[in-house]
């Protein structure tokens, strides 16, 4: 049996049923009216049936940054050049990005995996080193990846989740992206699910003007008019118009579901990775949060299509996990709402409610 098909059995159909009514019915005889503090009740109730307790505790919290790069760009869809990923991930390194001091604030360990970025990393750099190929091929031409790579990206997103489990059992799993030009296949996956315009489902990216927006959608279009990937094997859609790095993050999805572990998910680049975890095992949505709606127009499908309603709309559109961090505060919080609230009857009043 493969990592992946290992993986996908490992993964529980049903939560802890008996932490969740428990968690429930603390909620509803806390000291205040039941249900005044709406979301945040709903999460920390199914936190309580993910961790099959009423105090949860989130000491271990783990960002990973999946990088990749993408031969799509050079059809000019992006305002940055391919050049920029490694950079980046050399900034995560050295913790100098957006996601690391959010996630320090978060009291987060962040650290970037490079999946497929064309560039050679000195082997001691504090990254996880999990290079499938050099960037993806350019999908208006040929297959983004084969099939065994694309199923070599998930699995490496597994593999990072098992290693740092095995380091120290982890409580709170973030997810986030770097890679030039990985909205246009963001779009393209989201497109291939559901059928929807490629129009109503490609925002600006980077930034790019109108022009480079009907080019980019133009794109789209062509990759999936050549490819046709079936909509009905995530492994398909994500070889002939995916990114490395979004299999690395439905990997990390799917690999965090497999150990009962709640994975929020950042934003339109992470939330098509959640998407391919969940097309293949619609089980892993129980553990999985979305953090923030990113102005990426995209991404409202995608939440809709996995039935999740993001925590915050801070109009983002960075990635790197800058959401997850951000929503790890209001996880963190809402297991103090479950567990430190006072019901009526431990503070004696009767008949409140």
């Amino acid at each position: 049996m493969s990592l992946l098909e290992q993986t996908l059995s490992s993964i529980s159909k049903t939560l802890n049923q008996e932490a969740l009514a428990a968690a429930q019915d603390r909620l509803a005889n806390q000291a205040k009216p039941a249900g005044s503090l709406g979301v945040m009740e709903e999460i920390s109730a199914r936190l309580a049936a993910i961790k099959g307790t009423i105090d949860v505790k989130l000491t271990n919290k783990q960002i990973i940054t999946c990088a990749g790069d993408h031969g799509v760009c050079q059809e000019g869809v992006s305002l940055f050049p391919a050049e920029v990923t490694p950079q980046m991930v050399y900034n995560f390194a050295n913790n100098g990005a957006s996601v690391n001091v959010i996630g320090k604030h978060a009291g987060a360990v962040v650290k970037a995996a490079d999946l497929g970025v064309n560039h050679d990393f000195e082997p001691d750099l504090p990254i996880f080193h999990k290079k499938i190929r050099k960037g993806t091929a350019n999908f208006t031409k040929e297959p983004a990846m084969t099939r065994q790579e694309a199923i070599l990206s998930i699995e490496a997103g597994i593999q990072i989740v098992n290693e740092l489990d095995a380091q120290a059992p982890v409580d709170l799993l973030g997810t986030g992206d770097m890679g030039i030009g990985n909205t246009t296949p963001s779009s393209a996956i989201i497109a291939a699910f559901s059928g929807i315009e490629v129009e109503k489902l490609t925002g600006r990216g980077t930034g790019i003007d109108d022009q480079a927006l009907k080019n980019k959608i133009d794109v789209i279009k062509k990759g999936l008019a050549l490819h046709k990937p079936d909509p009905n094997d995530p492994i398909d859609v994500l070889s002939k118009v995916g990114g490395l790095e979004i299999g690395g993050i439905a990997g990390l999805v799917l690999g965090a579901a497999a150990k009962g572990i709640p994975v929020i998910c950042d934003g339109f680049i992470s939330t098509a990775g959640a998407l391919i975890a969940c097309e293949l095992c619609p089980a892993a949505k129980n553990y999985l949060f979305a953090s923030h709606k990113s102005v990426e127009i995209g991404h409202q499908y995608m939440h809709e299509r996995l039935g999740l309603e993001p925590l915050i709309d801070l109009k983002f559109r960075l990635g790197e996990g800058t959401g997850a961090a951000v929503c790890m505060e209001l996880l963190d919080l809402s297991t103090r709402i479950l567990a430190d609230i006072k019901t009526f009857e431990e503070v004696g009043i009767a008949d409140a409610q």
